[in-house]
């Protein structure tokens, strides 16, 4: 990839926190997605719908910007149903705002909301199967489309809960310009950790660290840790929600791994580091490698002003990432005809072309496998080739951090994280005591 490429979206600030990222509305701006390509027909029912859509943004872009021309479009091809799309905040702010309006009476029609809060809104009672509208649309190539690992938030009890849409996993990106100055092959990026820990001491320097990896935030931290985790041997917890693994001799060793980096090999910043700041740092050379969400691709490819890479996060025992982001989500509580406005509603969002072009605009992995077969995603990715990682680096990925009770064992961890990273607790005991807090909060779900 060569600096001046020139981008599809003039992205603007970086904004964020994470789960992934931003408290504040984004710059708005650039070119909103395309309409998708042999798109149906507008809806002939003359009854008026409106639609209220709950979305998040998570990542530096004017992703508003593409959204309400997504939703605007989907009006002007069925002129009977208007989507009013609401911006929510971070992915946090969305939670607390979509479980708000539950308990209110007054929940919305379709929101994107982390893949993990699965469990937490079916305890709330909030969503709805999807089973009954994909067999009624009777396409038996619909959900084998979608990438597995992306469905593994969505799926659970044999039923179909979310679609996905708006996904990630976190990636490795390097400044190849700083490797050359360092003495190191810009085209062999850190393949294992012994390999990251020994680049990055050689690219720290006064300016510049070796590698950022941030944990302020919640969800950011668990995410992160995640990476190691998975890496070092399995996920941190089991499939049906109802069980945390968190203090187990291998995650201790991650993330003893992780604070090395900074308090024993000097070659990243101590104390917390900023979701949302990471991403500028490396744009202004103030970090040379940072782990981060996919998601912000499209950002830092419209902003950097060096060469730069982007490859698969370094393995221990096998390459490993969580996958992050929203999936769509349909409520309860609303009349049966906004629930299938809803459900064309996401049909439309997740059309392969229209998919295609999101990531494009975004960074985010398109999220079924036919959009990586349509031309415009055949030619992006022909130039540049480095949107192809996440989406190459699926088949290690694992689902991202989802319990019962989700909010107080995504803290323990968090806390837990925090505590070793600024040195306030050895890894052996920050995971002991956030394995004694989730096991609590976990009982009423055994």
């Amino acid at each position: 990839m060569i600096a001046h490429l020139k981008p599809l979206l003039a992205l603007l600030l970086i904004a964020g926190t994470i789960a992934g990222c931003s408290t504040s509305a984004p710059e708005e701006g650039g070119s909103p997605s395309q309409p998708a390509a042999g798109t149906a027909a507008a809806d002939t029912d003359d009854e008026k719908i409106e639609l209220t859509f709950y979305y998040p943004v998570q990542v530096g872009g004017p992703l508003t910007a593409t959204i309400e021309a997504m939703s605007a479009e989907f009006t002007r091809q069925n002129p009977n149903i208007t989507v009013k799309a609401v911006y929510t905040g971070n992915y946090a702010d969305t939670g607390v705002k979509t479980q708000a309006a539950v308990q209110g009476g007054n929940p919305p029609d379709v929101a994107v909301m982390l893949a993990n809060e699965l469990f937490t809104l079916m305890d709330m009672d909030a969503v709805i199967p999807l089973d009954d509208f994909i067999a009624r649309d009777a396409d038996e190539s619909f959900l084998p489309d979608f990438f597995p690992a992306f469905m593994a938030n969505a799926q659970t009890g044999g039923q179909t809960y979310s679609i996905p849409f708006q996904r990630s996993t976190v990636v490795l990106y390097y400044n190849k310009d700083a490797f050359r100055d360092a003495g190191l092959d810009p085209e062999k990026p850190p393949t294992t950790w012994d390999e990251l820990t020994e680049m990055a001491v050689r690219l720290t320097k006064p300016g510049q660290w070796g590698i950022e990896i941030p944990q302020n935030g919640t969800t950011t931290a668990t995410w992160l840790f995640q990476t190691f985790a998975l890496q070092n041997g399995k996920n941190v917890m089991t499939a049906d929600g109802k069980q945390a693994i968190f203090n187990t001799p291998e995650n201790v060793e991650a993330l003893q791994f992780w604070v090395d980096l900074s308090q024993k090999h000097k070659a990243m910043p101590e104390g917390i580091l900023d979701w949302a700041t990471t991403p500028s740092d490396f744009i202004q050379g103030k970090t040379a490698m940072m782990y981060h969400t996919s998601g912000n691709l499209a950002n830092v490819k419209a902003n950097a002003g060096f060469d730069f890479g982007v490859s698969f996060l370094p393995a221990k025992q096998q390459y490993g990432s969580p996958t992050g982001g929203g999936n769509l989500y349909i409520f309860k509580g609303i009349p049966e005809k906004n629930q299938q406005a809803a459900w064309k509603f996401i049909k439309f969002l997740t059309e392969p072309e229209r998919a295609a072009q999101w990531s494009i605009d975004t960074g985010y992995v398109a999220v079924r496998e036919s959009a990586y077969e349509t031309e415009q995603m055949k030619a992006y990715t022909a130039d540049f080739p480095e949107a192809l990682v996440a989406k190459d680096q699926l088949p290690y990925a694992d689902s991202e951090l989802a319990t019962h009770n989700v909010g107080r064992v995504v803290k323990a961890l968090s806390d837990a994280i925090q505590r070793a990273v600024t040195g306030n607790a050895t890894p052996a005991e920050a995971l002991k005591a956030a394995q004694e807090e989730a096991d609590k909060a976990l009982v009423p779900f055994q």
